[in-house]
């Protein structure tokens, strides 16, 4: 799929205050980088237990964090196991860019994503790519079990929007 942007400061903390500090002092010594290294190893090890925990299937899963940016790799069943990996990962305070490795056994046209803005809600969000503002159970299943309740989205989460059926 490839990059995908998010917003840094977004999401659920993963990183610890090392990781923190280094963006405040861009001076780094050895001991510090290998401190911060041990900082990105948990973070990944910490969103391979939450994917896991959300039972997103990916065989070989392997997160490479460096800098705001992590790399994915392994291989899911669906397109849709996987963009949700990527939604995972990048929904993460300290993320900024997914670069998505990741294969699928079963190829599907993607998603289309949606970064929600301040006053957002998901009817909103549905009227705006579904016309039709009832569809926002559409989106709230698309995103599960990223999202527990259609109405707890905050201002730069990313969410996926699937495509419709035409009838």
């Amino acid at each position: 799929m490839g990059i995908f942007s998010f917003i840094k400061d977004a999401g659920e903390k993963i990183f610890g205050k090392e990781k923190e500090q280094e963006e405040e002092n861009m001076e780094i010594t050895e001991a510090k980088r290998e401190i911060l290294r041990k900082e990105n190893v948990k973070a990944a090890e910490k969103l391979l237990d939450t994917i896991k925990a959300m039972d997103l299937k990916v065989e070989n899963a392997v997160i490479d964090i460096e800098g705001n940016t992590a790399t994915v790799y392994g291989l899911t069943d669906s397109q849709a196991i996987r963009e949700k990996i990527v939604l995972v990962i990048g929904n993460s305070e300290g993320i900024a860019k997914v670069d998505d490795r990741l294969a699928v056994k079963i190829e599907a046209p993607e998603s289309g994503f949606h970064t929600v803005e301040r006053g957002e809600n998901l009817s909103k969000i549905a009227q705006e790519h579904y016309n039709d503002g009832n569809k926002f159970q559409v989106i709230f299943e698309a995103n599960q079990p990223m999202l527990k309740d259609p109405n707890k989205i905050y201002p730069g989460q990313v969410l996926r929007i699937p495509h419709l059926e035409k009838k």
